[in-house]
């Protein structure tokens, strides 16, 4: 971690970075909104917009992926797979091999040449991260979930509990001493991963993963997770999507300021917060670039910043090469194949991919617009990095920079309800930015512009403080998710929308209970913590039994059923499970279970 570690040795250092920040922030709020903007960036039309590409490793291991989906076929197929493999010998020897397989008049390589190549020239898929002895795990910590009353949801928490050790690792001595041979990339410290086929650490899943481990009194295991993203953000200048080669042109919901928050409120560690803050806003930085920010006037007149996903790539995603090429296929040029590229890659950084929030046609997946739309969600996260990082400032003195987050956080509040904001349905709605306009341009706000089909994160401003404190805003709120539709029998739905991809109906996933429960637990509503009461315990029991029938915590669940895992999407259903396991163990700690509530489905 090579700047952080030299702001740690030289604390002069360290004020005169965040002094230099801070000086970058403040030009920034003396600019109009992307008054330094490229004039190439657009909100439509041709995709002009930058590319940071990968390394050969990951081109050559493109080429792999093909080649075993051609030979093996779609049945059981999984691409990430090849793009996972670590090298025994160095590129050039290995490509050299590779081009020296026998091929069949069509161009195709045996099943038995290629499982041959594979087994001599790589280590399998996952071997490059090893198993990392959690420092701080005890089998039943002191004070661990002491509002669980019932007994059978005591023990089964104590096995979630237990999960943290099956998926705690770290980054292989290999991987440090050559990372040339592997797309894994090296971390200073043990991570949590989700688990199943996703091997290494993800950006946003750790935010929950740490809500977890705060459950579970692993407080060193979650400073290690928060770490390891500031030195992918020190690295790369954003913390990455995950810790691969292939992802370091996206980002993912930027939660970073929230871990250091919740870790600071249970721990106490001012020299956490110290060595946060710089890095903290070279984050906010960059979220408030040129590439994310599209600027709106509203029916006032007045103009506003927001900003929206902008993957830096407009090729196929390498972790579904594949994939990515089969639905490009049905484009007619370069130009509608690269926006394509780019608007999927712009999913994958929102975390909601996929699902037909992103596409302007729900039954035609190439009908991505991604980089078009202003998502609630990720504007409400860049507004509760702005109360972060006010209040994380203020613990360690820095006073200046606390009053001028919170004043932003205070003017994005207004600019924010005044673009999304739904009177009639109740709701906030994504904003879909005209096509063909150019970014830089002022977009004048337009009420058809906003999306009016029902999906969780429309409800994800409950979440932050400047909108749950609000209580009749919240009843409001409250009443709209009620007669939604999103609220079912195991917890609440993506959306309204049974599409087939895994970011829709019925599928619900717990990061997005956990934000609307919380949101509504924090008012002063009586009827709002009521809901969020009872949704935190349909989701509780869904998650019980479904364990109990698989031995297994999953990625996402079929909330029509109760006990019953999601389904959808590109790859067969994941288990492990890093943000299900936290959210599971958050909500336990704050509700608790009593004694006598029944926890099987009813």
């Amino acid at each position: 971690m090579p700047i952080m570690a030299s702001l740690h040795a030289q604390p002069n250092r360290e004020k005169q970075f965040l002094f230099l920040v801070y000086v970058l922030f403040l030009l920034s709020l003396s600019l109009t909104p992307m008054s330094a903007t490229n004039s190439h960036l657009s909100c439509g039309g041709k995709d002009s917009g930058p590319v940071v590409h990968t390394t050969p490793l990951v081109r050559f291991l493109e080429r792999v992926q093909d080649t075993a989906l051609q030979t093996y076929g779609h049945s059981g197929f999984d691409p990430k797979t090849y793009v996972d493999l670590s090298l025994k010998f160095n590129l050039s020897v290995t490509e050299e091999a590779f081009d020296k397989l026998p091929k069949t008049a069509n161009g195709s390589i045996s099943v038995e040449d290629l499982n041959g190549f594979i087994k001599k020239y790589f280590k399998p898929a996952g071997e490059d991260l090893v198993y990392a002895e959690p420092v701080d795990f005890v089998a039943e910590p002191h004070g661990f979930l002491p509002k669980v009353e019932n007994p059978k949801v005591r023990a089964w928490a104590l096995e979630v509990h237990a999960l943290w050790k099956n998926l705690s690792r770290k980054v292989s001595d290999s991987v440090h001493q050559h990372p040339e041979l592997h797309t894994l990339l090296p971390l200073p410290g043990p991570v949590i991963i989700p688990g199943s086929r996703f091997r290494e650490v993800y950006y946003w899943d750790s935010y929950w993963v740490i809500r977890g481990l705060l459950a579970s009194k692993m407080y060193e295991t979650a400073k290690s997770i928060m770490s390891n993203l500031i030195y992918l953000l020190d690295q790369y200048g954003h913390v990455l999507n995950g810790a691969r080669a292939y992802y370091t042109n996206r980002s993912q919901p930027p939660l970073l300021s929230a871990m250091v928050y919740e870790i600071y409120n249970r721990t106490g560690d001012v020299e956490l917060v110290r060595k946060a803050l710089p890095p903290l806003l070279k984050e906010y930085q960059f979220w408030n670039s040129e590439i994310h920010k599209v600027n709106i006037s509203d029916a006032e007149k007045r103009n506003h910043s927001f900003a929206r996903y902008y993957a830096k790539w407009n090729k196929p995603r390498p972790e579904s090469s594949t994939t990515d090429r089969e639905f490009a296929s049905k484009l007619s040029n370069d130009s509608e194949r690269q926006q394509f590229y780019r608007d999927s890659a712009s999913a994958a950084e929102s975390g909601w991919d996929f699902s037909t929030r992103w596409m302007r046609n729900s039954s035609e997946f190439t009908s991505m617009a991604t980089t078009k739309i202003l998502p609630v969600d990720l504007n409400v996260y860049i507004l509760r990095m702005e109360l972060d990082i006010a209040f994380l400032a203020k613990v360690v003195g820095e006073n200046t920079i606390a009053e001028e987050f919170l004043k932003a956080s205070q003017t994005g509040h207004k600019a924010f309800n005044s673009v999304f904001w739904n009177e009639g349905m109740g709701q906030w709605l994504d904003y879909w930015v005209n096509n063909g306009a150019a970014c830089k341009e002022s977009h004048t706000w337009k009420a058809q512009n906003q999306n009016h089909h029902v999906f969780a994160s429309n409800f994800i401003p409950l979440w932050i403080d400047l909108f749950n404190s609000d209580t009749p805003l919240v009843e409001k709120v409250t009443g709209s998710l009620k007669s939604s539709g999103l609220v079912c029998a195991a917890g609440i739905a993506t959306s309204l929308t049974n599409s087939g991809q895994q970011w829709d109906y019925p599928n619900g996933w717990a990061p997005l209970q956990h934000m609307i429960v919380e949101g509504l637990s924090r008012s002063k509503s009586t009827e709002a913590r009521a809901v969020a009461k009872e949704i935190a315990e349909r989701w509780i029991r869904t998650n019980y039994v479904s364990y109990k029938k698989t031995g297994a915590m999953h990625e996402k669940y079929d909330v029509e059923k109760c006990g019953e895992y999601g389904s959808g999407g590109e790859y067969i259903p994941q288990t492990g499970f890093g943000w299900s396991n936290g959210v599971v163990l958050a909500f336990l700690e704050e509700f608790g279970w009593p004694k006598d509530l029944n926890i099987d489905c009813n």
